[in-house]
């Protein structure tokens, strides 16, 4: 499995993670790589391990949002924009082996398939003001 397909698969745990909580998120996990028809076991523990380090660092995360985004906060997001941003603010800020550019890009590749008609530009922005600012 390629770099942005990994990274899809990220976005969209993420993004499940915002309708289920606990145990109830393990059993979806379970049964999302259950459902992938072809999936190495490398490719499982990097998409796990990747979801995991990015809860772990999710108030910093949404709190470097809420601080860039002018007149849009995490709570007034798109759920789908939300988990793009978190998934490219991660990288950005805590992934070593993922440039910037490369975050950011890749996020907005992935607004297009998957967010609203104004997502991309939406992503790109506020990705675009915490890499200038930072």
């Amino acid at each position: 499995m390629g770099r942005r397909e990994l990274r899809e698969h990220i976005f969209k745990l993420l993004f499940m993670s915002d309708f289920n909580e606990g145990e109830e998120m393990n059993d979806q996990l379970a049964m999302y790589f259950d459902g992938l028809e072809v999936l190495k076991e490398k490719d499982q523990e990097y998409m796990q391990e990747k979801y995991q380090k990015i809860k772990e660092h999710l108030d910093e995360i949404d709190a470097l949002l809420n601080e860039k985004s002018k007149g849009w906060k995490t709570s007034r997001m798109s759920k789908v924009d939300l988990s793009i941003l978190r998934l490219a603010v991660y990288e950005m800020k805590f992934d070593e082996d993922v440039p910037v550019k490369v975050a950011i890009n890749e996020a907005v590749e992935i607004a297009k398939s998957f967010g609203g008609d104004a997502s991309a530009s939406f992503v790109n922005g506020i990705l675009g003001k915490i890499a200038k600012d930072e």
